[in-house]
C-alpha cells in the first residue's frame, strides 16, 4: 500500500519517483531522488553557483581565477607567460645539484 502523502516526488521530469528520503539540491533547491541529485544528473541550471573549480598554476601553485566563459587552459597559460612568480633558480632539481669531486688517483 502506497502512502502518497509521505515523502516527495523526484523533480526530474522523466523520473517522478516517490522518495521517502528525498534530497534537496543545494544549487536549485528542487527535490530529487538519489539517482538524480547530482548536478549533471538533473541538468541543474544553477550548478554554476556551487560547482566551482579553480585551476592552480602548475609552477607556482597559485590559484588562478577564471571568469565565466573563459577557457581555464588559456587563462593559466597567460598567467604563466605574464604573472607567474615561479623562479626555477629557487627550486631543487637535478640540474642544480653539485657533484662531489674526488681527487685524481
Amino acid at each position: 500500500m502506497e502512502l502518497p502523502w509521505l515523502g516527495e516526488h523526484c523533480s526530474e521530469r522523466t523520473c517522478k519517483q516517490l522518495d521517502f528520503l528525498p534530497l534537496k539540491c543545494n544549487a536549485c533547491g528542487e527535490v530529487f531522488c538519489k539517482d538524480h541529485i547530482r548536478y549533471d544528473d538533473h541538468k541543474c541550471s544553477s550548478a554554476y553557483k556551487k560547482n566551482v573549480q579553480v585551476p592552480v598554476c602548475p609552477l607556482c601553485n597559485t590559484p588562478i581565477p577564471v571568469q565565466k566563459g573563459e577557457i581555464p587552459d588559456i587563462v593559466v597559460g597567460a598567467h604563466i607567460d605574464k604573472d607567474c612568480k615561479y623562479n626555477p633558480a629557487q627550486q631543487n632539481s637535478l640540474g642544480s645539484l653539485k657533484l662531489h669531486e674526488y681527487p685524481a688517483a
